[in-house]
């Protein structure tokens, strides 16, 4: 007999450690099953599983497992991401933490043995959470993005598409990290909104030109009053990049500045000369319409300058401090300050010399590191560049033309948006920890770019006489680019191995919105241009997890839900089934109240499973389900057969969350609360050939239920597979090894369908009515069918008993009338008459359905109120506005409810 519980705590690791022992993670080896194949989306080394893994990962493993038990040849292929600035980061704390000398003191060689020190022990914290999730990966696969056969395809990558062409250094624009001394790219980047100011500088214009600058107008926005002015206004949030301005720029329609254009403004501290030039960026609306250009400090900036012909001239270091390296007119008492400081001092004497004209406080968005913590700077530098554009036209044209698909297809649209307008993508760091760039430099600064060093000597001896001393490129690779490869490296790519052959392309991947560009994009343009293919067919995008009142979670808020926790508490199973079944939006609402809710899913199997054990219902060797003769037997063969199509076909296309709500539905609504109740007289009865088919059919169903819950919940699956295995014939292995259930059209049987419809529809609108009529539970009313047809006299015969019971009702006849003081209603074609004169206090009953009425105007009023003031709309936080239109719907639906009471009061 089962235990009165499922004890995840104890039954999880014992249950997985089975799993792997099994082999059964591992891809089949029969060469006639059909290769199914999904890579993870390889969490950093340095992580521990957050929620959005717990997401991630349980609809990967739903996938890997359901067409596991399909038959298919399955590879779920696990790594993880060296995670450059990331790692490097956690090993230098420690280091300092240890009083040890920092990395630069210490050497590149020794920090980066000391890195891989602490990745032997320290490294495998997620994958062993991963397991604690229920994952099903092949771990004896496992790649990491660094290791030396993913480290000779990075190489091999590299080399070819240089020789291409597509890949070479460039001195452009990147987001600089002044503290850790390196680019970094969009995605490391964290927009925070700070307090701030735009400071009203008036650049005086050179050569002594003036202008007329209108500053009254009329009603038509016509200039009707003008002064003269030697001066033009810019305005910026960074004043400190003025020593690099090399411009200022002003509308070609704006009709102020049209005859300056051309002119020069004097820079205010340099007296650099600088010109006036018309640009569609500078936005006539906004400030003065004239901006300051400064091509190495903005990106913006940047653009303008190349459409102008600008120099770009750098101000900064690569630690945030002024430098005279491109400025030699900016003044020495500048020089080597810390931005901000210099940021003071340029305000103080703009201030002190008048050419401040207004400080506008404000709060706008400043790019942030989103591990260091430090405001990025736009900062010109010599970088190693992808000719991404070029690369991503064959990966434009797969999507659009079907080769891969995205699952919600509404994700094109960010795909090809940024596909379509793509950049050279940087993709060298100033980091030790990483692939380090492939590039020699010989004496004179030739570059060699070569797999081995060796491969490169030889390269620089077509032009030397001699050996020379080369000296590799200092940088690394984003930590992106190595990811890129991901679907073929971790297959053993270059070399032609089984795998890729078996596995790819691989069947879907399963990934977060927020690196579509940086990630899906990037494999896309890789797979097809070395694999001559995409790398999957399809992309599955999961949701944000929010908190329930649909805010992001953050430590500061301390609304983050720790997996790991729920995990310690409730077990995996829960939090599992709750990811699937809220996975169908794009915002998961997610409290620990819902996964509790959850878990009392799995109560509620597990409870069935103790009765169905408890009335003896055991699997019989040889049972058919398709000779069942019992109506209730019959049915549930029908609502198990049409909750395998629902389950399958979501599953097959995506929809996690429909899966999970088929499954909830027919494991609670119909197997539990219907047909083990509708199976109890059946059990109790004297039948004996009706009660042993009800008993093997229990089981026989009990065990599909299993089979089809087994992808989203496999814990507490495969321990009540093992428990109930202990009786009947003996099982043929795991359930995470069994066939999943296919089960004929023959099985759904209409007579049957019709029958118990019509059983099960009443009794739910006896206990809706009852619900609704605030009667109490121990009252049992008489129950009359008025006018009832021969069939569902039939029907009535032969329910009566359930009935009886079910509905909680002391009789159930038939009348030519409804008797005095009986509501009504009508269920399967037939009106029927509830009675509850006597049973309910009607003056009472009407008082309060009219009381809870004018609560529920109440509460429509106040939020309509809110809803109709335009300030809250446009001013609170979209889940706000969200939360109170679902109040205001929840509300008014429930006084509808009440009306309808309140008017059947009004009949009895």
């Amino acid at each position: 007999m089962l235990e009165k519980t499922f004890e995840p705590q104890a039954a999880e690791p014992r249950l997985y450690a089975q799993w792997e022992e099994s082999g059964l993670f591992a891809p089949r080896t029969d060469g006639a099953a059909e290769a199914y194949s999904i890579v993870i989306p390889p969490p950093n080394v340095t992580g521990s599983l957050h929620i959005g893994h717990a997401l991630n990962n349980t609809l990967q493993d739903v996938l890997a497992r359901y067409h596991r038990m399909k038959g298919k040849a399955v590879l779920w292929l696990p790594g993880t991401d060296h995670a450059g600035i990331a790692t490097q980061m956690v090993v230098e704390r420690q280091l300092a933490a240890a009083g040890n000398v920092g990395r630069r003191d210490m050497g590149r060689d020794a920090f980066i043995e000391k890195i891989w020190e602490w990745k032997a022990e320290s490294g495998g914290t997620i994958v062993r959470q991963l397991r604690r999730l229920g994952a099903s990966c092949d771990w004896s696969r496992e790649r990491f993005t660094l290791d030396e056969g993913l480290n000779a395809a990075v190489r091999k990558v590299f080399v070819q598409l240089h020789k291409e062409g597509l890949i070479y250094r460039d001195k452009r624009l990147v987001n600089w990290d002044p503290h850790f001394q390196t680019a970094i790219s969009d995605l490391e980047v964290e927009q925070r909104e700070v307090d701030g100011a735009y400071w009203h500088f008036a650049y005086p214009l050179a050569d002594g030109v003036t202008y007329q600058h209108p500053i009254a107008f009329d009603e038509d926005g016509k200039a009707t009053e003008f002064e003269t002015r030697d001066f033009i206004v810019v305005a910026t949030t960074r004043p400190e990049t003025m020593l690099g301005d090399t411009g200022v720029a002003v509308h070609p329609d704006d009709e102020r500045y049209a005859g300056l254009v051309g002119k020069f403004v004097t820079l205010p501290i340099t007296g650099r000369c600088i010109p006036i030039v018309a640009d569609d960026y500078a936005d006539p609306t906004k400030g003065s319409g004239a901006v300051k250009i400064t091509p190495a400090h903005d990106f913006n900036d940047f653009g303008v300058g190349k459409r102008a012909g600008l120099p770009s001239l750098n101000i900064l270091d690569a630690f945030g401090r002024i430098t005279d390296v491109d400025t030699p007119d900016v003044p020495a008492d500048y020089v080597g300050q810390d931005r901000f400081a210099a940021r003071k001092a340029i305000v103080a004497r703009a201030e002190e010399k008048g050419w401040l004209r207004e400080i506008e406080k404000t709060k706008h968005v400043v790019p942030h590191g989103d591990r260091s913590g430090v405001v990025i700077e736009p900062w010109l530098t010599d970088q190693w560049y992808v000719d991404a554009k070029v690369l991503a036209q064959p990966a434009l044209k797969a999507v659009e033309q079907g080769d891969t698909v995205f699952e919600p297809k509404s994700y094109e649209k960010i795909y090809f948006e940024w596909l379509r307008n793509i950049e050279p993508w940087c993709i060298s760091r100033q980091l030790w920890w990483g692939h380090r760039i492939p590039a020699w430099y010989g004496p004179n600064g030739e570059i060699y770019v070569a797999e081995t060093e060796e491969d490169a000597r030889e390269q620089a001896m077509a032009d030397y006489d001699s050996e020379v001393a080369l000296t590799q490129d200092e940088d690394v690779l984003d930590t992106w680019f190595s990811s890129a490869l991901w679907p073929f490296s971790t297959m053993g790519w270059p070399e032609k191995t089984e795998d890729l052959e078996r596995f790819y392309p691989t069947s879907d991947l399963v990934t977060a919105a927020d690196i579509i560009f940086f990630w899906v994009a990037r494999m896309m343009m890789m797979g097809q241009h070395f694999m001559g293919e995409v790398p999957f067919k399809r992309v599955i995008i999961n949701g944000l997890v929010r908190d329930e009142k649909g805010q992001k979670m953050s430590k500061s808020k301390g609304n983050v839900i720790d997996p790991l926790g729920i995990i310690d508490e409730l077990g995996a199973d829960p939090l599992r089934f709750t990811m699937a079944i809220l996975s169908g939006t794009r915002d998961i609402k997610l409290s620990k109240q819902r996964i509790e809710g959850y878990r009392n899913f799995g109560t509620k199997l597990w409870n069935a499973a103790r009765f169905s054990q408890m009335n003896e219902a055991r699997r019989v060797k040889g049972f058919d389900p398709a000779t069942v003769e019992q109506t209730i037997n019959r049915w549930i063969r029908g609502e198990l057969t049409k909750a395998e199509r629902a389950v399958s076909e979501a599953i097959e296309g995506g929809r996690f969350d429909d899966a999970a709500g088929a499954l909830y539905r027919f494991v609670w609504n119909v197997f539990c609360d219907w047909y083990l109740e509708l199976a109890k007289p059946v059990f109790q009865g004297a039948d004996e050939a009706a009660k042993a088919e009800t008993r093997a059919m229990t089981a026989w169903t009990l065990d599909q239920t299993l089979k089809l819950l087994h992808p989203v919940m496999p814990f507490i699956t495969e321990e009540l597979w093992a428990e109930l295995g202990r009786e009947g014939p003996a099982r043929d292995g795991l359930l995470i090894g069994a066939e999943w259930p296919v089960l004929p059209d023959a099985f759904i049987d209409a007579s049957a369908e019709a029958e118990i419809g019509w059983l099960v529809d009443l009794v739910g609108e006896i206990r809706g009515l009852r619900a609704e009529m605030n009667v109490p539970p121990s009252a049992k009313p008489p129950l009359a069918f008025v006018a009832p047809d021969a069939v569902t006299v039939e029907r009535i015969a032969r329910h009566r008993d359930l009935i009886l019971t079910l509905g909680r009702v002391s009789e159930v006849g038939s009348a030519d009338a409804a008797p005095t003081g009986a509501v009504t209603f009508v269920s399967g074609g037939s009106t029927i008459a509830l009675s509850l004169a006597g049973i309910i206090d009607l003056t009472a009953e009407r008082a309060r359905l009219e009381k809870e009425i004018a609560a529920f105007d109440s509460d429509i009023g106040h939020v309509n109120k809110k809803l109709g003031n335009p300030n809250f709309v446009s001013r609170a936080a979209p889940e706000v506005v969200d939360e109170q239109r679902a109040k205001l719907a929840e509300a008014e639906a429930g006084k509808v409810k009440l009306q309808a009471a309140l008017a059947r009061l009004a009949s009895l």
